[in-house]
């Protein structure tokens, strides 16, 4: 008969059925899988052959619910799919992983009842932190981490939180820099194309560049067609580019609406990109480098903002709340660089 046949449930195996197997006490086993207890030799042998038999796996979640850096850390995001949510969110689980904790996951992409419900999960299970992902939580969810007594790290939420850690972007230099960067390309008309999801990172890049416009006395068109997707970039370029007067210098707050935008712009208006209008975006998301885009936009340092994440982690002891902002570097492409003539002799473009 099997060891697996003896056992009534299917399954993990228990540190009981490990000790009953391998003829020996139950805070024998316990003694043998944690680093320092003692325990003979003989005894590790018959344990650890029992281990191996049953397919025994030490459960760490029941083990460390009193030890805070044994306990899981939650992370709480919206629109998980997007290619930059899910960037970082490689970056964050990589790192938490190396520091040897556990990661749950929530996606609120749901109704706020639903998110919250999951939420209760994550506190029933004792977690010791929360990081929140830029975007779409809602502060409610945020502020029930908080009143839980859970440490918070928010990320781009542009301090909403004062009692909670924080990594933002300077967005005030970063704005300054777009709309330089446009203006010195001899941009005249300008637009800024941003989401009608008012989370606090979208809010702040299209406040920061009309300040930065209207410091430099340049109007800017504004236009919100719906959510930071590419389906919004299209429906901005319908609009924007069937104007009398339409512009030449377009910000779009994210890169997937600025892709849609400059498929739009080609494919139904006809328009050379950068010759006769030109865009940039934000997140430097993996197809802003795609030969169809070559697009201009603003690179986030994901992984020194995962990094500083899981040292406020690990500091979570710290008597007042970190801070830490980070400066999101212009990743120049094609999308804004100089117009290209075509060589009269063989037909190439020069730049």
């Amino acid at each position: 008969m099997s060891n697996n046949s003896l056992r009534k449930n299917p399954g993990f195996a228990s540190a009981t059925e490990v000790a009953r197997l391998a003829g020996v006490s139950r805070s024998a086993v316990s003694r043998t899988f944690t680093p320092g207890r003692s325990v003979s030799e003989d005894t590790r042998r018959k344990v650890l052959a029992a281990a191996e038999a049953l397919n025994y796996h030490v459960n760490h979640l029941a083990r460390g619910l009193s030890r805070e850096e044994s306990r899981p850390v939650c992370i709480l995001g919206g629109n998980l799919s997007y290619p930059w949510q899910s960037s970082l969110l490689d970056h964050l689980t990589r790192r938490l992983h190396q520091a040897g904790r556990a990661v749950m996951v929530i996606n609120t992409d749901d109704d706020e009842a639903s998110a919250r419900e999951a939420l209760q999960q994550t506190l029933n299970y004792r977690s010791t932190a929360t990081i929140v992902l830029s975007g779409k939580p809602p502060a409610s969810l945020i502020e029930l981490c908080l009143q839980s007594g859970q440490q918070v790290i928010a990320i781009n939420r542009m301090g909403q939180f004062p009692s909670a850690d924080n990594i933002d972007i300077d967005y005030s230099s970063t704005m300054q820099e777009a709309c330089a960067h446009l203006m010195a390309a001899h941009c005249r008309r300008l637009a800024v194309v941003s989401s009608s999801i008012r989370s606090p990172s979208m809010i702040t890049r299209e406040t920061r560049f009309l300040e930065a416009a209207a410091e430099r006395n340049t109007e800017v068109t504004l236009i919100r067609p719906g959510s930071a997707s590419y389906q919004t970039g299209v429906l901005a370029a319908r609009a924007l580019l069937s104007q009398a007067s339409p512009p030449d210098g377009v910000f779009c707050v994210t890169d997937l609406i600025a892709c849609g935008f400059i498929d739009a712009a080609r494919h139904e208006f006809g328009l050379r990109i950068p010759e006769e209008i030109r865009v940039i975006g934000f997140d430097d998301i993996e197809q802003a480098s795609w030969l169809g885009y070559q697009l201009t936009t603003f690179a986030q340092p994901l992984a020194e903002m995962a990094e500083a994440a899981c040292e406020m982690l690990l500091a979570a002891d710290a008597e007042q709340p970190a801070s830490r902002v980070f400066t999101a570097r212009l990743v120049e492409r094609r999308t804004t660089g100089p117009a290209r003539r075509r060589c009269a002799c063989t037909g190439l473009q020069k730049p």
